[in-house]
């Protein structure tokens, strides 16, 4: 029998993405505490040399910084209600979540999830008021409204469809929660919840020590399960792959080999003194130091430096260099504009043929956010919720010229250097080869501000 808070097994399947991605997105101290998972063990590594490894590695945090870059880009400019939306909604779009985020800025962690992971969803609840009020008058004396829930990727447990109002909907649908309860006179402790929903009505179960035991429930006066899906990529109904899924398997790579060249530098920056034709007793505690000399009486006696050689470590950090050009030209794909099915009206329109895969994601992103605000409106008894538009007009003509913008955003965001900025963009034939970075950045410095950042006063 399964468990209430059991994943089933679409959700299993995404989550093998997840058990990548979640320790990207949480930056180096995640990915130690990740572990062998993600660092592995090296054949014959000992526990204390491996332990030193991975508490001194650090990640290059490509993957975060794309994604960050991407789901910006929609965001640019401020997110438009519709004129069909009703006045009531527009006047909670100022605090859509009744703590106090607007619909932009809700909307835009919305579409971090659904570009870093693929997939999860808006769960539109209304103010319980149950025992507290019986019109209208009274709700609304008690601040009762519809609000909107981020349920993340990992929260969503498992669902159960079928066929609402002629299409394929949700019959029942389990989300994990927490909650923080009394635990003595001063302490609060975190326990585990799951709500279950159900066409006008939800259940609470709450993990205790005898397991899982059921708390509260209710009706509603929807009769459909106010949830709505966000995807990255949407491969069915109430599942989604992670548009950037390559990218976070490349930069597991770097982290590994960026971890194996800072072992291989340690090692080779390290100095062994070596003496030979030294009989025992001669040179029983040598010292080593600019100040000190030493003497052999021996003839044949010699003492020699041996050190590792830099040939590997210059070879690593050429890899290395490698793959951070791949992950941007990766992150980069993302904004080229590519052409796609289309139909009869878009036929006379190349424009809106050739979309980039960023684009097409956050016209799926609009209808998810106009279903919601159809849910809202059906909570405030209003025939219709409207629509909802964002920024679209970002797509590159070409790899190269996608690619000069993600390298633009990782210098500008401190991720690379100006030289390294400049590297990349002589590799993909923006810049002219014969261009030499120290110079050209010298000559900038040496110039001043550009004329778009000068005052009136020309300074």
């Amino acid at each position: 029998m399964t468990a209430i808070n059991q994943q089933n097994d679409t959700v299993k399947r995404m989550a093998e993405a997840w058990a990548v991605i979640d320790p990207l997105m949480g930056g180096t101290q995640a990915m130690r505490k990740a572990g062998k998972k993600l660092l592995p063990q090296q054949p014959r590594e000992d526990d204390e040399d491996y332990e030193y490894r991975l508490k001194t590695s650090t990640l290059f945090p490509a993957f975060g910084r794309t994604v960050g870059v991407m789901t910006g880009k929609p965001f640019a400019k401020e997110l438009t209600l519709g004129e069909d939306v009703p006045q009531r909604i527009k006047d909670l779009s100022q605090d859509i979540d009744g703590e106090g985020r607007s619909l932009h800025a809700f909307s835009a962690d919305l579409m971090n999830e659904a570009v870093a992971f693929g997939f999860g969803g808006i769960l539109v609840d209304y103010t319980r008021t149950e025992g507290q009020a019986r019109t209208q008058a009274d709700e609304k004396a008690l601040g009762a409204r519809p609000y909107w829930v981020h349920v993340k990727h990992h929260q969503l447990l498992g669902w159960k469809t079928g066929v609402v109002d002629g299409k394929p909907g949700l019959l029942q649908l389990r989300i994990l929660e927490t909650a923080e309860v009394d635990d003595g006179p001063y302490e609060v402790k975190v326990v585990n919840r799951v709500r279950v929903l159900t066409p006008g009505q939800w259940e609470i179960w709450q993990e205790g020590s005898g397991g899982w035991a059921l708390l509260e429930n209710g009706t509603t006066t929807i009769r459909r399960i106010p949830f709505v899906p966000i995807y990255g990529i949407r491969k069915g109904f109430m599942w989604g792959t992670p548009p950037l899924l390559d990218l976070a398997h490349l930069n597991v790579k770097h982290w590994q080999q960026q971890s194996d060249q800072d072992d291989s530098a340690r090692f080779a920056r390290k100095r062994l003194l070596v003496f030979s034709g030294v009989t025992d007793g001669e040179l029983s505690e040598p010292t080593a130091g600019s100040a000190y000399a030493l003497r052999f009486a021996d003839k044949d006696a010699k003492a020699e430096v041996i050190q590792g050689s830099a040939e590997s470590v210059t070879v690593g950090r050429s890899e290395l260099d490698s793959l951070e050009s791949q992950m941007v030209q990766t992150g980069a794909e993302l904004l080229t504009a590519k052409p796609g099915q289309r139909t009869a009206t878009e036929a006379a329109n190349d424009a809106e043929a050739n979309k980039s895969d960023l684009q097409r994601i956050v016209e799926s992103f609009e209808d998810s956010l106009d279903q919601a605000l159809q849910f809202t409106a059906e909570w405030l008894g209003l025939p219709q919720g409207g629509h909802v538009s964002l920024f679209k007009d970002f797509a590159a003509g070409s790899l190269s010229e996608a690619t000069a913008q993600l390298i633009l955003s990782f210098q500008q965001g401190g991720l690379i250097t100006k030289r390294q900025a400049l590297l990349e963009a002589q590799r993909i034939g923006v810049v002219s080869p014969n261009l030499d970075p120290e110079a050209e950045i010298a000559a900038v410095e040496a110039e001043g501000p550009s004329l778009g950042n000068m005052n009136g006063d020309g300074e």
